[in-house]
């Protein structure tokens, strides 16, 4: 089945807001079985909201739109799509009667008329009520078309989806989708896709999709079964192929898992302690790093040394290695590595040191970045030349620092 995601809302066309919403629909209704074909956004206008509609319903089976359904005149996607429909509007006492009971939870006394509007809904239509605001969600059926309506705010539209939303369209797809993320870092997704070519060339089920993300690649398999023993089943030998062609590049294979929780599960199960010294990116790695609960029992200091002067005092770099190197080399990121361990006395410290823009000279490469990791005596540094804008290029930095201190600890552990 064919679904369309309609977005509602002048700001989404203004780019005041991103789509965020859309996303979320997308990644949903493939994980159900779904055909995700097209993304449309309408502004709040009553005319060309309805054009919008008619040719949403007019070439998919589902049509989600999101937004517009709140207390204020230009809040009209229930009206509008009632219309196209052929619904008539009336209120709906017990929807009315949620709504006040939203309103005196949040202390809400002064009511204003406009807020009654909410309760206004199509005849037939299913209800979905929203736990986390006053406007409900909506399911209209219609000449074998559906349109189910859903609030704007992400906060609202999250949970209303997954809880009342979701199990609705389960029962209109009766086969079970099943997919496995293997999470790529060090490798880029033009070369990964040659890596796998013969794969997705004889794929049919379970099929493989790449997504390339800041550093990494994230590869999906997918499974189409009757049931999820089934997905499972036929999941397991192609994410086994894929970790066999990747080896150490792989890092995960949970989708909820991001790089830095791999690293602090790697330095709690070694019992390791860690700090970061840090250049170019300004402590940018230490901050992924604590964003893990947890992190304070084995993240140590992170030291932010933009200036040569503040290399040698925080981190012991020799006046004559930044003198006859610079700040950007092999040399000065190894003893930043080395001297940010020693002085924070950890097991561990990554450093990174570089030329992030955005001005590009013959001196000062963009882009070239030297990560380095200190691990228990050993020191690896390991050169890069990033592309990109300022952003981008410190964004690379701290992913690729975060998996050259993944990688040196899994190497450490085998020759051990």
């Amino acid at each position: 089945m064919v679904v369309e995601i309609l977005a509602v809302g002048t700001e989404l066309l203004l780019g005041n807001i991103a789509n965020t919403n859309a996303q979320y629909l997308s990644r949903r209704c493939a994980a159900l079985g779904f055909s995700v074909y097209r993304h449309t956004v309408v502004g709040d206008n009553e005319e060309r909201m309805t054009e919008a509609i008619l040719t949403a319903l007019g070439r998919s089976d589902i049509v989600i739109l999101t937004g517009g359904l709140g207390p204020t005149e230009d809040d009209m996607t229930k009206e509008v799509c009632a219309k196209v429909m052929g619904f008539s509007l009336e209120e709906d006492a017990r929807t009315r009667k949620r709504i006040s009971g939203y309103f005196r939870s949040i202390k809400r006394k002064n009511i204003t008329g406009n807020n009654w509007k909410q309760a206004v809904i199509p005849v037939g239509a299913k209800v979905l009520d929203n736990d986390n605001g006053t406007a409900p969600g909506l399911i209209l059926e219609k000449n074998g078309k559906t349109a189910i309506l859903l609030p704007g705010p992400p906060g609202e539209l999250i949970p209303l989806f997954s809880q009342k939303a979701e199990p609705y369209l389960r029962t209109l797809q009766p086969d079970t989708i099943y997919s496995k993320m293997v999470k790529v870092c060090g490798i880029g997704e033009s070369r990964a896709e040659t890596m796998i070519l013969d794969l997705i060339d004889a794929q049919t089920n379970p099929t493989i999709a790449t997504y390339a993300k800041t550093g990494e690649v994230h590869l999906r398999v997918t499974a189409r079964a009757a049931d999820e023993a089934e997905g499972k089943r036929l999941v397991k030998p192609v994410v086994k192929e894929l970790k066999k062609r990747f080896g150490i590049c792989v890092y995960s294979t949970k989708e909820d898992e991001a790089l830095e929780q791999v690293v602090l599960k790697l330095l709690k199960k070694r019992a390791l302690t860690v700090a970061t010294a840090e250049s170019m990116t300004g402590g940018l790695v230490a901050g992924r790093l604590v964003n893990v609960a947890g992190a304070s029992e084995f993240f140590r200091e992170g030291f932010v040394t933009y200036t040569d002067k503040a290399k040698r005092k925080a981190l012991g770099v020799k006046k004559s290695t930044l003198e006859k190197y610079g700040a950007v080399s092999e040399e000065t990121a190894r003893e930043m590595a080395k001297g940010g361990a020693l002085s924070a006395g950890t097991d561990a410290c990554v450093a990174v040191t570089g030329f992030a823009g955005p001005e590009d000279t013959p001196e000062e490469p963009k882009g070239l970045t030297y990560i380095s990791c200190y691990l228990r005596g050993e020191v690896a540094v390991e050169e890069f030349h990033f592309t990109g804008n300022r952003g981008k290029i410190r964004e690379q930095a701290v992913v690729q620092a975060l998996d050259l201190l993944r990688r040196r600890i899994l190497e450490q552990d085998r020759h051990e």
